[in-house]
This record gives structure tokens, C-alpha cells and sequence, in this order.
């Protein structure tokens, strides 16, 4: 039980910002989140917005809102704010059916996921050292 009160006085360092209706499958979203992970949020945009894929604008959204709940709940510095963690899951599946041939029907998914960015701040030590 002296555990648990430990863990709710550490100070909080990180942001996280969900986004509950992206209509793309899980499978799509996955290699694009692992490749924003670890990187700072700036150059995760910027990776984002020269992107080919069509999904990659919700994401950046997601990324912004976190950025500003970093910026206006907890006093962070945007500057040293990075991608901590990034994750989907799937949410549900609209089922669409399609004519066939011979009077069959074959079935359309239409997946829907859910979309978690937790940023996390990072501190510089600074340099002290001088040239002699």
C-alpha cells in the first residue's frame, strides 16, 4: 500500500492526447506511429506533413493537441517536448455488403481506430565549459 502513495507523488512528465475516430485500419497506422517514436515533436510534424499517406493529417492533429495540452496544462517547453510513445488500437468495424455475381454478396470492413500520443519532456544539461 506504501507503494501506490509513492507513485502518486512523483511529479507527472509526461502529456497524453487521444484521438478516438480515424477511420483507417490499424494495420495502416502502425509503421507511421513507430516511425515518430523517440523523435522530437517538431521533426515528427515535419515528418508527418512530407508524408504520402492520407492518414498522416489526423495524426499531426493528434500530435498538435497533445503539444498544446503539454503547453497550457503543465507549463512545458515545446522546444525540448519528444514523441515518447505512440499507439492504435481498433475501435469498431462498419460491415458493408457488395453484389456478386450469381445473386451472392461479399462483405466490405470499413475499420475504425483510435489513436494514443504521449509526449514526454526532455531536459538539456547545459554546458559550462569555456574556451581557454
Amino acid at each position: 500500500m506504501n507503494k501506490t502513495k509513492k507513485k502518486n507523488r512523483k511529479k507527472i512528465d509526461t502529456v497524453k492526447s487521444v484521438n478516438n475516430s480515424i477511420r483507417t485500419s490499424v494495420r495502416k497506422l502502425n509503421p507511421i506511429l513507430k516511425s515518430i517514436v523517440g523523435k522530437k515533436v517538431d521533426v515528427a510534424i515535419r515528418d508527418l506533413q512530407f508524408s504520402a499517406k492520407r492518414i498522416t493529417k489526423d495524426i499531426r492533429k493528434t500530435i498538435s493537441s497533445a503539444v498544446a495540452n503539454a503547453e497550457n496544462n503543465f507549463q512545458y517547453d515545446i522546444d525540448n517536448l519528444i514523441v515518447k510513445e505512440a499507439y492504435c488500437g481498433k475501435k469498431i468495424v462498419m460491415k458493408r455488403f457488395r453484389p456478386r455475381a450469381k445473386g451472392r454478396a461479399a462483405p466490405i470492413l470499413k475499420p475504425w481506430s483510435t489513436v494514443t500520443i504521449i509526449l514526454s519532456e526532455v531536459k538539456q544539461m547545459e554546458s559550462h565549459g569555456t574556451k581557454s
